[in-house]
């Protein structure tokens, strides 16, 4: 585990602003998800233009919807931030980063739950979120299940990744 007494915590305003660059840029990758689904859909299928309406205004495609509104969610913040090690392309933006509480590196597992975090701290009316401003190291619902901890990027990168 790192030492992380003495990091700065990251703001409300940079978390906030994070999140909801990630959440645009997550809605444009489920729109384009979506987009190339049904034209490959319509494509093996072979329906004609009117039939393509009709099963988009229907809303039948129930596994495609389950794709799209829960598994794509979590495959983008789970992936970001494992493969970015705690940051997502927001995070970046706005000079913030994941650190784990329990391991020198965030982990697949922990990227992945902190991601269905985002999704209990919605449930909670929101509830999850406001947590912020309550707990005293500002962890928010998706932090305390993942273990992790939201810290400002240059104080991070100045003392574990200095150059050799």
């Amino acid at each position: 585990m790192q030492d992380l007494d003495g990091l700065a915590l990251a703001d409300f305003w940079q978390r906030a602003a994070a999140f909801a660059t990630d959440v645009v840029l997550a809605v444009l990758t489920l729109m384009i998800v979506a987009f190339l689904g049904a034209i490959a859909k319509w494509a093996i299928e072979g329906a004609d233009i009117h039939q393509r309406r009709a099963y988009v205004i229907s809303g039948k495609d129930e596994w495609g919807k389950v794709l799209m509104y829960l598994v794509l969610p979590v495959v983008y913040f789970g992936l970001f931030t494992f493969f970015w090690n705690g940051r997502t392309p927001g995070k970046r933006l706005f000079g913030v980063r994941v650190v784990s509480l329990v391991h020198e590196r965030m982990t697949l597992w922990h990227s992945i739950e902190r991601a269905l975090g985002y999704g209990a701290a919605a449930l909670e009316f929101g509830f999850g979120f406001v947590q912020f401003f309550i707990h005293p190291n500002r962890r928010t619902a998706q932090d305390r299940l993942a273990e992790t901890i939201v810290v400002k990027e240059k104080g991070y990168r100045a003392r574990f990744e200095t150059a050799p």
